[in-house]
């Protein structure tokens, strides 16, 4: 029985490898098919964050979550949840037990801004170039097994570009201060033009709560 799990650990492994490097191949030819739609951003930040509060807790990560205004903007919505679970997992591999997650949506000049922060081990400044790179990984002692194929990071940068906005990413490289990746959306133009504000309550812990948040 232990053989047969492992073997189908292994197939199911190479199977989301075929299937991240055929999304990738598509996205980088700009021919990766998405289904736009108007979404809240807001929205899709919300059940997301809710659906990894508990794998956060599990591992004894604080998952803070700051959203106060709807972010409506043209996308796919499966895609750029997509997107949100790569850069949340990503944040939950690298902080240790008794750390934190940070995740802000907002609005910045036109456009949706999230911004995702962690407190574990950051990366050092040379990696930097190269994290989006496929098939790279700052942190060489990570199995293929717990940390993904390292094409998570790659696609979700070529996601947010086939929805003309751009990803970045910053760290001090010291560990306890973690990394930032931010993610640009345009807003739907009308939106854009507009100033809204609606408080909002609920969700996993607002960052509002907690003296970290920068």
């Amino acid at each position: 029985k232990t053989e047969v799990a492992g073997l189908y650990d292994q197939t199911r492994l190479l199977s989301r490898l075929v299937a991240d490097l055929h999304d990738l191949a598509r996205a980088e030819a700009h021919k990766l098919p998405l289904n736009m739609d108007e979404i809240d951003l807001t929205n899709l930040v919300d059940r997301t964050s809710a659906t990894f509060g508990p794998l956060a807790e599990a591992d004894g990560v604080t998952l803070n979550i700051d959203t106060a205004v709807p972010l409506p903007v043209h996308g796919d919505q499966a895609r750029l949840a997509q997107v949100l679970h790569n850069l949340l997992a990503n944040a939950l591999h690298h902080t240790p037990e008794g750390g934190s997650i940070f995740l802000r949506a907002e609005r910045e000049e036109g456009c949706a801004r999230l911004t995702i922060k962690d407190t574990g081990s950051g990366i050092p400044a040379e990696h930097l170039p190269h994290v989006f790179d496929r098939f790279y990984r700052a942190d060489r002692s990570r199995s293929r097994n717990r940390g993904g194929a390292g094409l998570g990071l790659a696609i979700s940068k070529a996601i947010v570009e086939a929805h003309g906005g751009d990803i970045a990413v910053d760290s001090e490289g010291v560990r306890g201060f973690g990394t930032t990746f931010i993610v640009r959306l345009p807003l739907i133009p009308d939106y854009a033009r507009q100033t809204i504000t609606l408080s909002r309550s609920g969700g996993v812990q607002h960052a509002a709560e907690s003296k970290e948040w920068a």
